[in-house]
């Protein structure tokens, strides 16, 4: 039986960087902004956190895949950071650390990061 999924995403393009985007979509013209867009939308769709009532799943990659898979229970605390742009868009760094000072994964420009920390808490 399949885990219910209790959060699910890819770091967004451009809430996690809104100046970047606007440059990038500025410099379609001399066809260097679509290579930058399509390069920045491949590597946003390469990462992907799940969440089920037992287990966070990251992923990583596109020809090679690293995947970390902790358990919910086995999480020890979580750190949400957030620039002022990230906070104004929704979006932050997150560290989860199981065990020692080294965080197990970092994940960068997560959509609704403490609604994550939330969820990891609430289930661990």
């Amino acid at each position: 039986m399949a885990d219910e999924i209790l959060y699910e995403a890819h770091p967004p393009m451009f809430r996690n960087n809104p100046l970047g985007f606007v440059l990038s979509v500025l410099l379609i013209a001399a066809a260097v902004g679509i290579l930058i867009l399509l390069f920045w939308y491949v590597k946003s769709r390469s990462e992907k956190l799940t969440i089920t009532a037992e287990d966070l799943r990251y992923e990583k990659g596109i020809l090679s895949k690293a995947r970390n898979e902790l358990r919910l229970s086995g999480i020890r605390s979580v750190r949400v950071n957030q620039t002022l742009f990230q906070r104004m868009f929704g979006t932050g760094d997150i560290e989860i650390f199981t065990a020692g000072d080294a965080p197990e994964v970092t994940l960068k420009g997560m959509p609704a990061p403490n609604e994550i920390r939330e969820i990891i808490s609430r289930n661990s």
